[in-house]
Parts: structure tokens; C-alpha cells; sequence
């Protein structure tokens, strides 16, 4: 099966998982409405197929589909979008989907990696290319889950972001030319965006001094409540709240931000980078 259910698999039970009652409410609204899975796709920009494996609870809905639901169901009374969050979180191994809620509900997020870009500004490409390696079975659905959490950065009131990188994950093709020079660019529009910020730890060939080197962490921090860290791993990652892990957290970003090149220089390297790698 492509997606984790809590209640077992069920076929044909629109109890057995939210993501099967999600898809059992889609049908029941369209056979009501009259329409066929061809006509829902076209009001929801996408095909038949994958309509239907929305219905029969074989894939995560996006969050546009909710809402297109909600807009041509004359019944839906936004129930869809409602829906959508428990839909959705069964696309996260068990272990993240306390960090997704978290950070769905953040106002600024913190982030560290020495390898990878984070999920949190991944292109479409660049995710489904390194969620690829692990050779998941739901991988669509795992691209969908992420580029969903993606939407922190673009709602009515956006969560600030301030990302740290290492020259390195510039210069690691991550899948081909092409998506790494989609990938900087989409890079380089968050770092060109007065609300974010984006710095660039430059190599220089000599051992890797600054703290946590091989350690991606970041950290949350929300209208109300006290910030959280979360530290990726394998094989899975883990949350941290205790005041002294998040003030270990917090100095060991600071540092990281003054040995980083300034947001400014950062966003020329960037687009040094682009040129003289992906060009």
C-alpha cells in the first residue's frame, strides 16, 4: 500500500484511515454533484487518475485540492480543509508528525544543514530526488507532504525563516543540471526576500570547525510558547524542549550565523555558484 494507516487496511472502510475517509467524502460529494473524476480533475487542475486514487485513499491530497472540494461541492461547508491536516500527516513517518504540527504552527524557523538543502525549500525536483534514494513506496505522497509544509513561507502572515547551509550542499548535485539551477534559484528568491533570511558557511578546504558540522538541527519559536529544537538523524530525528537543550541550540546558531557569509554576500555566492557549476 502507498500510505501508513492507524487502523489497518481495511478495503472499501472509510473508517479504516482519515486519508480513506478523506477520499470516501470526495466520492460520495461527486456522485452527489454528478460529475465524473475527469470533471472534478479539470476544476482541481489535475487528472483523472489521480482522482481517483485520492477516492479510494491511494494518495494524500494537497491542500488545493481541499479547498477546490470545498468550492464546487455545494455541501462541503469547508469541510475538506478541515479534513485535509489528518489526511495529510499520514504521509510523515510517525516519528515527524509531531515536528510538522509544530512547525505548521511556528513563526520563525531556524535551520542548519550541512548536506542537504531542508525540506522547508526544496523544488519539487530537488525533493522527489533525494526522497527517491530511500526507494519509498509512497513517494508521491511523500513529495506532496513535504511541498505542503512548504506553506509556512507564503501564507497571510509567513513564518520567518533563517537558513544556514554550507557552501558544499551548493555544490552537490543533487539529480541534474537542471534542478540544481531551479533549485538555487528558488534559493536565491528566499534569500532575495526581505522577510527571510539565507546564509552561505563558505569552505576553504580546512577541517570544518564551526559547531554541530554534521549535525542538521534547527529550531522553532511561536507566538505563544517556548521554542523547540528539532535535530535530524537516522534513522529518524527527534524533538528537544528541555530550556537547556534549546539554549545549547541557540548559541550554537549564533555562531553559526557569525561564521556564515552575510545575507547580502551570500546571495551573490549563490549566484557565483549557479554560474560556475550548473551553467
Amino acid at each position: 500500500m502507498s500510505v501508513e494507516t492507524q487502523c489497518g487496511d481495511r478495503d472499501g472502510d472509510p473508517a479504516a484511515s482519515p486519508l480513506k475517509y478523506f477520499g470516501s467524502e470526495v466520492k460520495l460529494e461527486r456522485e452527489r454533484l454528478g460529475w465524473t473524476r475527469k470533471e472534478l480533475g479539470k476544476e482541481a487542475h489535475c487528472g483523472y487518475s489521480l482522482v481517483a486514487k485520492i477516492e479510494s485513499g491511494e494518495r494524500v491530497p494537497g491542500l488545493d485540492f481541499a479547498r477546490t472540494c470545498d468550492r464546487v461541492f455545494p455541501h462541503a461547508n469547508g469541510r475538506f480543509e478541515r479534513l485535509w491536516p489528518l489526511a495529510l500527516r499520514l504521509a510523515f513517518p510517525p516519528w515527524f508528525r509531531r515536528y510538522a504540527e509544530l512547525e505548521w504552527k511556528a513563526t520563525v524557523v531556524r535551520m542548519f544543514h550541512p548536506q542537504l538543502l531542508p525540506g522547508l525549500v526544496q523544488t519539487p525536483e530537488y525533493a522527489r530526488a533525494i526522497l527517491r534514494t530511500a526507494r519509498p513506496t509512497n513517494l508521491d505522497d511523500l513529495v506532496t507532504a513535504r511541498l505542503e509544509r512548504q506553506r509556512i513561507l507564503a501564507r497571510e502572515q509567513p513564518a520567518r525563516l533563517w537558513l544556514i547551509v554550507t557552501e558544499n550542499v551548493l555544490r552537490s548535485m543533487v539529480g541534474d543540471e537542471e534542478v540544481m539551477r531551479t533549485q538555487l534559484r528558488r534559493l536565491r528568491d528566499l534569500a532575495d526576500t526581505p522577510h527571510h533570511r539565507v546564509q552561505i558557511v563558505k569552505e576553504d578546504g580546512r577541517r570544518m570547525s564551526y559547531p554541530n558540522a554534521f549535525s542538521p538541527f534547527g529550531l522553532l519559536s511561536f507566538d505563544e510558547g517556548n521554542d523547540v529544537v528539532h535535530v535530524d538523524g537516522f534513522p529518524k530525528g527527534f524533538l528537544l524542549a528541555e530550556p537547556d537543550d534549546v539554549v545549547t541550540a541557540e548559541d550554537a546558531y549564533d555562531l553559526l550565523k557569525a561564521m556564515a557569509c552575510p545575507p547580502d554576500e551570500s546571495a551573490e555566492l549563490i549566484n557565483s555558484i549557479a554560474k560556475d557549476c550548473y551553467s
